[in-house]
Protein backbone atom coordinates (compact mmCIF):
# COMPACT_ATOMS: atom_id res chain seq x y z
CA UNK A 1 0.00 0.00 0.00
CA UNK A 2 1.28 3.33 -0.99
CA UNK A 3 1.56 6.49 0.94
CA UNK A 4 -0.38 10.13 0.29
CA UNK A 5 0.36 12.39 -2.28
CA UNK A 6 1.71 15.19 -0.70
CA UNK A 7 0.31 18.19 -3.18
CA UNK A 8 1.99 21.32 -3.31
CA UNK A 9 0.30 24.61 -4.95
CA UNK A 10 1.79 27.51 -7.08
CA UNK A 11 1.83 29.67 -4.25
CA UNK A 12 3.91 27.13 -2.49
CA UNK A 13 1.92 25.86 0.10
CA UNK A 14 0.65 21.74 0.68
CA UNK A 15 -2.85 20.64 0.65
CA UNK A 16 -3.72 18.13 2.75
CA UNK A 17 -2.32 14.96 2.13
CA UNK A 18 -4.34 12.56 0.57
CA UNK A 19 -5.52 8.68 -0.56
CA UNK A 20 -4.97 7.21 -4.10
CA UNK A 21 -6.70 9.65 -6.44
CA UNK A 22 -9.00 7.81 -7.95
CA UNK A 23 -7.95 6.97 -11.90
CA UNK A 24 -9.16 4.35 -14.65
CA UNK A 25 -6.58 3.61 -17.01
CA UNK A 26 -7.58 3.34 -20.98
CA UNK A 27 -4.32 1.98 -22.05
CA UNK A 28 -0.69 1.84 -21.57
CA UNK A 29 -0.65 5.41 -20.56
CA UNK A 30 0.42 4.64 -16.70
CA UNK A 31 3.19 2.41 -17.85
CA UNK A 32 4.34 5.22 -20.31
CA UNK A 33 4.28 7.77 -17.65
CA UNK A 34 6.66 5.69 -15.23
CA UNK A 35 8.95 4.79 -18.00
CA UNK A 36 9.49 8.58 -18.82
CA UNK A 37 9.50 9.60 -15.23
CA UNK A 38 12.21 7.07 -14.87
CA UNK A 39 14.31 8.11 -17.93
CA UNK A 40 13.73 12.14 -17.03
CA UNK A 41 11.58 12.61 -19.81
CA UNK A 42 9.37 15.44 -20.10
CA UNK A 43 5.76 14.61 -20.61
CA UNK A 44 3.12 16.74 -22.58
CA UNK A 45 -0.76 15.68 -21.79
CA UNK A 46 -2.90 16.35 -24.80
CA UNK A 47 -6.51 15.96 -24.88
CA UNK A 48 -9.62 17.76 -24.45
CA UNK A 49 -11.00 20.01 -21.68
CA UNK A 50 -12.14 17.77 -18.70
CA UNK A 51 -11.41 14.02 -19.79
CA UNK A 52 -8.59 13.19 -17.08
CA UNK A 53 -5.66 14.69 -17.53
CA UNK A 54 -4.77 16.71 -14.34
CA UNK A 55 -6.62 13.53 -12.34
CA UNK A 56 -3.87 11.31 -14.29
CA UNK A 57 -0.96 13.21 -13.50
CA UNK A 58 -2.49 13.26 -9.56
CA UNK A 59 -2.84 9.14 -9.65
CA UNK A 60 1.01 8.92 -11.37
CA UNK A 61 2.27 11.18 -8.69
CA UNK A 62 0.69 9.39 -6.33
CA UNK A 63 1.94 6.39 -7.82
CA UNK A 64 5.59 7.12 -8.01
CA UNK A 65 5.26 9.02 -4.04
CA UNK A 66 6.58 12.46 -5.46
CA UNK A 67 5.46 16.00 -4.37
CA UNK A 68 3.08 17.51 -7.13
CA UNK A 69 3.79 21.29 -7.33
CA UNK A 70 0.51 22.59 -10.29
CA UNK A 71 0.74 26.03 -11.95
CA UNK A 72 -2.65 27.25 -13.42
CA UNK A 73 -1.19 28.86 -16.70
CA UNK A 74 -2.59 32.54 -18.13
CA UNK A 75 -1.87 35.59 -20.23
CA UNK A 76 0.30 37.29 -17.08
CA UNK A 77 1.89 34.38 -16.16
CA UNK A 78 5.97 35.79 -16.21
CA UNK A 79 9.07 33.97 -15.98
CA UNK A 80 9.29 35.75 -12.65
CA UNK A 81 6.43 34.04 -11.27
CA UNK A 82 7.66 30.58 -12.10
CA UNK A 83 11.62 31.23 -11.58
CA UNK A 84 11.03 33.78 -8.56
CA UNK A 85 11.72 37.15 -7.54
CA UNK A 86 13.52 39.59 -5.08
CA UNK A 87 11.12 40.79 -1.83
CA UNK A 88 11.66 43.88 -0.19
CA UNK A 89 11.18 43.62 3.68
CA UNK A 90 11.79 45.83 6.59
CA UNK A 91 15.10 43.97 7.56
CA UNK A 92 16.68 44.27 3.63
CA UNK A 93 15.97 42.60 0.18
CA UNK A 94 15.56 38.56 0.03
CA UNK A 95 15.73 35.85 -2.56
CA UNK A 96 11.89 33.88 -2.89
CA UNK A 97 11.51 30.59 -5.08
CA UNK A 98 9.13 30.43 -7.34
CA UNK A 99 7.17 27.10 -7.72
CA UNK A 100 9.21 25.83 -10.74
CA UNK A 101 12.56 26.42 -8.60
CA UNK A 102 11.26 24.93 -5.40
CA UNK A 103 10.00 21.94 -7.56
CA UNK A 104 13.97 21.64 -9.32
CA UNK A 105 15.28 21.99 -5.85
CA UNK A 106 12.53 19.69 -4.21
CA UNK A 107 13.03 16.92 -7.20
CA UNK A 108 8.54 17.56 -7.30
CA UNK A 109 6.92 16.61 -10.04
CA UNK A 110 6.14 20.30 -11.76
CA UNK A 111 2.80 21.19 -13.56
CA UNK A 112 1.76 23.62 -16.13
CA UNK A 113 -1.45 23.14 -17.07
CA UNK A 114 -2.83 24.61 -19.70
CA UNK A 115 0.72 25.91 -20.93
CA UNK A 116 -0.10 27.29 -23.99
CA UNK A 117 -1.99 30.27 -22.27
CA UNK A 118 1.45 31.62 -20.75
CA UNK A 119 3.48 33.71 -22.90
CA UNK A 120 5.86 32.43 -25.10
CA UNK A 121 8.97 34.30 -23.01
CA UNK A 122 7.70 32.91 -20.10
CA UNK A 123 7.74 28.84 -22.10
CA UNK A 124 10.89 29.45 -23.21
CA UNK A 125 12.69 29.01 -19.62
CA UNK A 126 11.44 25.88 -19.43
CA UNK A 127 13.80 24.54 -22.10
CA UNK A 128 17.07 23.90 -20.25
CA UNK A 129 15.01 21.47 -17.88
CA UNK A 130 13.52 19.67 -20.85
CA UNK A 131 16.75 18.11 -22.31
CA UNK A 132 19.85 16.30 -20.81
CA UNK A 133 20.87 19.45 -19.05
CA UNK A 134 18.47 19.36 -16.79
CA UNK A 135 19.01 22.72 -15.23
CA UNK A 136 17.42 26.05 -14.41
CA UNK A 137 19.52 29.54 -14.70
CA UNK A 138 18.41 32.02 -12.39
CA UNK A 139 19.62 35.20 -14.00
CA UNK A 140 18.98 37.85 -11.55
CA UNK A 141 20.99 35.72 -8.43
CA UNK A 142 23.36 34.08 -10.88
CA UNK A 143 22.74 30.89 -9.51
CA UNK A 144 22.26 27.49 -11.74
CA UNK A 145 20.62 25.06 -10.72
CA UNK A 146 20.62 21.35 -11.30
CA UNK A 147 17.66 19.29 -11.51
CA UNK A 148 17.02 17.25 -8.01
CA UNK A 149 16.11 13.60 -8.74
CA UNK A 150 12.61 12.78 -8.77
CA UNK A 151 12.60 16.17 -10.95
CA UNK A 152 9.57 16.16 -14.03
CA UNK A 153 8.19 18.80 -16.16
CA UNK A 154 4.26 17.67 -17.09
CA UNK A 155 2.28 20.19 -19.09
CA UNK A 156 -1.08 20.01 -20.33
CA UNK A 157 -2.19 21.19 -23.95
CA UNK A 158 -5.47 21.06 -25.74
CA UNK A 159 -5.43 21.57 -29.03
CA UNK A 160 -8.81 21.70 -30.32
CA UNK A 161 -9.28 24.60 -28.54
CA UNK A 162 -5.81 26.44 -29.84
CA UNK A 163 -5.65 28.92 -32.74
CA UNK A 164 -2.74 30.57 -34.40
CA UNK A 165 -1.92 33.43 -32.09
CA UNK A 166 -2.18 30.80 -29.50
CA UNK A 167 -0.20 27.31 -29.77
CA UNK A 168 3.29 25.69 -28.91
CA UNK A 169 6.55 26.34 -30.82
CA UNK A 170 7.80 23.24 -32.53
CA UNK A 171 11.10 23.88 -30.80
CA UNK A 172 9.10 23.71 -27.32
CA UNK A 173 6.43 20.88 -28.56
CA UNK A 174 9.57 18.42 -29.66
CA UNK A 175 11.07 18.73 -26.00
CA UNK A 176 8.15 16.40 -24.73
CA UNK A 177 6.70 13.01 -25.14
CA UNK A 178 2.99 13.30 -25.75
CA UNK A 179 0.58 11.31 -24.01
CA UNK A 180 -2.66 11.49 -26.00
CA UNK A 181 -6.22 11.80 -24.27
CA UNK A 182 -9.69 11.34 -25.15
CA UNK A 183 -12.89 11.18 -23.27
CA UNK A 184 -13.45 7.80 -21.64
CA UNK A 185 -15.12 4.76 -23.91
CA UNK A 186 -18.72 4.64 -23.56
CA UNK A 187 -18.79 1.67 -20.04
CA UNK A 188 -15.51 3.44 -18.85
CA UNK A 189 -17.15 6.55 -18.69
CA UNK A 190 -20.37 5.02 -17.02
CA UNK A 191 -17.99 3.44 -14.57
CA UNK A 192 -16.03 7.11 -13.62
CA UNK A 193 -19.47 8.77 -13.66
CA UNK A 194 -20.78 6.17 -10.99
CA UNK A 195 -17.55 6.01 -8.93
CA UNK A 196 -17.23 9.82 -9.04
CA UNK A 197 -20.55 11.24 -9.17
CA UNK A 198 -21.96 8.89 -6.47
CA UNK A 199 -24.96 7.97 -9.13
CA UNK A 200 -26.63 4.48 -9.95
CA UNK A 201 -25.95 2.67 -13.12
CA UNK A 202 -28.70 3.38 -15.12
CA UNK A 203 -28.50 7.22 -14.18
CA UNK A 204 -24.78 7.22 -15.35
CA UNK A 205 -25.03 5.37 -18.28
CA UNK A 206 -28.23 7.52 -19.13
CA UNK A 207 -25.71 10.60 -18.71
CA UNK A 208 -23.35 9.00 -20.38
CA UNK A 209 -25.68 8.50 -23.66
CA UNK A 210 -26.38 12.49 -22.89
CA UNK A 211 -22.91 13.51 -23.39
CA UNK A 212 -22.29 11.41 -27.01
CA UNK A 213 -25.45 13.21 -28.12
CA UNK A 214 -23.73 16.63 -26.95
CA UNK A 215 -20.67 15.86 -28.56
CA UNK A 216 -22.24 15.70 -31.97
CA UNK A 217 -23.31 19.15 -31.93
CA UNK A 218 -19.27 20.15 -32.28
CA UNK A 219 -20.45 20.70 -36.06
CA UNK A 220 -23.19 22.69 -35.43
CA UNK A 221 -21.24 25.66 -33.37
CA UNK A 222 -20.77 24.08 -29.45
CA UNK A 223 -16.85 25.75 -29.24
CA UNK A 224 -16.90 22.86 -26.20
CA UNK A 225 -18.51 19.91 -26.11
CA UNK A 226 -19.76 18.21 -22.77
CA UNK A 227 -16.61 16.64 -20.66
CA UNK A 228 -16.83 13.86 -18.45
CA UNK A 229 -16.27 16.62 -15.58
CA UNK A 230 -19.51 17.86 -16.54
CA UNK A 231 -20.99 14.71 -16.61
CA UNK A 232 -19.74 13.58 -13.18
CA UNK A 233 -21.09 17.54 -11.92
CA UNK A 234 -24.63 16.30 -12.74
CA UNK A 235 -24.83 12.88 -11.19
CA UNK A 236 -23.71 14.67 -8.45
CA UNK A 237 -26.65 16.71 -8.10
CA UNK A 238 -28.78 13.89 -9.07
CA UNK A 239 -27.59 11.31 -6.10
CA UNK A 240 -28.28 14.79 -3.58
CA UNK A 241 -31.94 14.85 -4.89
CA UNK A 242 -31.52 17.53 -7.49
CA UNK A 243 -34.38 16.15 -10.25
CA UNK A 244 -32.62 14.92 -13.27
CA UNK A 245 -33.44 17.12 -15.83
CA UNK A 246 -32.34 20.41 -14.15
CA UNK A 247 -29.41 19.04 -12.72
CA UNK A 248 -28.36 18.31 -16.44
CA UNK A 249 -29.59 21.98 -17.40
CA UNK A 250 -27.17 23.59 -14.59
CA UNK A 251 -24.32 21.02 -14.65
CA UNK A 252 -24.23 20.59 -18.13
CA UNK A 253 -25.97 22.92 -20.54
CA UNK A 254 -25.87 25.76 -19.09
CA UNK A 255 -22.10 26.04 -18.95
CA UNK A 256 -21.47 25.24 -22.34
CA UNK A 257 -23.41 28.04 -24.42
CA UNK A 258 -25.58 30.88 -23.80
CA UNK A 259 -26.61 30.61 -27.90
CA UNK A 260 -30.84 30.53 -27.49
CA UNK A 261 -30.82 27.57 -30.17
CA UNK A 262 -28.29 25.79 -28.92
CA UNK A 263 -29.47 25.48 -25.37
CA UNK A 264 -32.77 24.78 -27.59
CA UNK A 265 -31.18 21.59 -29.18
CA UNK A 266 -29.48 20.54 -26.17
CA UNK A 267 -32.57 20.79 -23.79
CA UNK A 268 -34.56 18.62 -26.27
CA UNK A 269 -31.49 16.13 -26.24
CA UNK A 270 -32.01 15.86 -22.23
CA UNK A 271 -35.96 15.73 -22.59
CA UNK A 272 -35.05 12.73 -25.17
CA UNK A 273 -32.74 11.12 -23.18
CA UNK A 274 -34.69 11.05 -19.55
CA UNK A 275 -37.78 10.35 -20.88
Amino acid sequence: MRGDLRAIDQHGQPSVTRAEPYYLPSGDEVALFEQCHARRLAVMLKGPTGCGKTRFLEHMAWRLQCPLVTISCHDDLTASDLIGRFLIRHDGTIWQDGPLTRAVREGAICYLDEVVEARQDTVVVLHPLTDYRRMLPIDKTGETIEAAAGFQLVVSYNPGYQHLLKDLKPSTRQRFVALDFEFPAGDREAAIIEREGGADRATARALVSLGHRLRGLRDRGLAEVPSTRLLIAAARLISSGISVRQACYSAVISPLSDDESLVGAMRDLVDATFV
